[in-house]
């Protein structure tokens, strides 16, 4: 199996510059490690206190390891596949797929930094061993190394470790970033980033979501960027095409004459925003919740049935009769797995999340067609700005904005039909980044 070329070109000047032993990189390296160090007394504090992730990712990453001896063996050579958390795994899992598809033999390393990523995808198939991905530190990181041995690295989206890029570096391990995508704002680009920018010329290529990506890692002298898009869109295409019938849901849905409002990813603010508009409307409304334990599921029950109407939840769904679902208004998910199929019965969509951390995943409802609406904490996500560009989503700024939204897309049919044609017109051209990214790496003389 064949790697793109080889480790970037590094002229003379920054060799000395990549060295952590010298007095000009001494700053970086002590205010590096002190974050990193601090990082882990926290983690480790919150554990000893009972804070449920952290005490996962203390315990994950004591096995970790356990499972580099008991799975991975010297002559292996793995390829190392990084990811931060369970949407940056859906970014580069067709990769692992094709990869293992083509090359069964190929031992596969999957690591995760977060324990929502690790612990729903520990047991994936694909890969020969999963397992947290210890601190950044140089002890650390020297022994994850000689145990995982691995023959490159695939780090996705934004994971740049100073001790794993310079080390993998040091040992001729080739690093591929995937799916990356950079902003001005980003540390590395700020006047005052202290050199930490230099860990970019520890990877050897970057696979950039986008052309203003490869022009600021121009700006800092890196020419090995590829522009390819992101992987996500080739996921969601995927999913599409797999998207399953959940005859559950279709009861409730009805036979088409009522619109339907999906709500996914919900947050309480998000729910500030769209639940007043529907008091009066005759609209079906199915709302995936963010978080879907017991108490935040009855308390939205009782909004919802409060505001809105009869209220029911899918787990309880397949209890009642056909008619008793027609009559229901809101239909409450209540468990994992089943957003990205339940869109496509859907007239508009809202993803949640831009009232606080972040919208998150626009792409799996755009891919059907749908408008797809989403508060203002967007501005870091490429595939939400472009379908604003577009016209195929709409950013609100509170309930009355929403309503007004709403208005005017469903008293211009004409306007609704075309935004969600745009947004499945853009989610479908911009696939094809796994595609050009595998053979890059893999088959880079077909």
């Amino acid at each position: 199996m064949s790697v793109v070329g080889k480790k970037a070109s590094i002229s003379p000047k920054h060799l000395v510059l990549f060295s952590f032993g010298k007095n000009e990189n001494l700053l970086l390296i002590l205010v590096y490690t002190l974050v990193i160090y601090i990082y882990m007394c926290l983690v480790s504090l919150a554990a000893l206190f009972g804070h449920k992730k952290a005490r996962l990712m203390r315990r994950g990453q004591r096995a970790t390891w356990k499972i580099l001896r008991e799975r991975i063996d010297v002559a292996d050579r793995p390829v190392w596949f990084h990811v931060a958390s369970l949407g940056e795994f859906e970014q580069g899992r067709l990769l692992i797929e094709r990869l293992k598809r083509e090359h069964p033999e190929q031992k596969i390393l999957l690591t995760f930094f977060s324990p929502s990523g690790y612990e729903v995808r520990k047991n994936y198939e694909y890969a020969d061993a999963v397992c947290y991905l210890p601190f950044d530190t140089k002890p650390g990181v020297r022994k994850f190394l000689r145990l995982a041995h691995p023959a490159m690295a695939v780090f996705v989206k934004y994971e740049f470790w100073a001790n794993y890029l310079f080390l993998c570096h040091q040992r001729d391990i080739p690093v591929y970033s995937v799916s990356s995508i950079f902003r001005p704002s980003q540390l590395f680009f700020r006047p005052w980033n202290m050199g930490y920018s230099r860990v970019l010329w520890w990877v050897t290529h970057f696979f950039v979501q986008n052309e203003a990506s490869r022009l600021l890692l121009a700006r800092k002298g890196l020419t090995n960027v590829t522009v390819t898009g992101d992987t996500r869109l080739d996921r969601v295409v995927q999913i599409q095409q797999k998207a399953r019938s959940l005859p559950l849901v279709e009861a409730f849905v009805g036979d088409g004459a009522q619109n339907v409002f999906v709500a996914g990813s919900s947050w309480p603010p998000d729910e500030d925003v769209y639940l007043p508009y529907f008091a009066h409307k005759g609209w079906k409304l199915i709302i995936a919740s963010h978080e879907i334990s017991t108490l935040r599921i009855e308390k939205l029950r009782a909004r919802c049935e409060r505001e809105v109407g009869y209220t029911i939840t899918y787990g309880e769904a397949a209890s009642f009769s056909a008619d008793a679902l027609r009559e229901a208004r809101v239909l409450l998910v209540d468990c994992f797995g089943l957003l990205s199929s339940i869109y496509r019965y859907g007239t508009v969509a809202y993803v949640g999340g831009g009232f606080g951390v972040g919208i998150h995943n626009v792409p799996e409802a755009a891919v059907y067609g749908l408008p797809v609406l989403f508060g203002p904490n967007n501005k870091k996500f490429q595939e939400a700005q472009t379908l604003l560009a577009r016209g195929g989503a709409f950013e609100v700024g509170g309930n009355v904005d929403f309503a007004e939204k709403m208005d005017s897309l469903l008293s211009d049919p004409k306007s609704l039909n075309q935004a969600g044609k745009a947004a499945a017109e853009y989610i479908h051209s911009g696939a094809g980044a796994v595609e050009r990214i595998y053979k890059a790496i893999f088959n880079p003389c077909q």
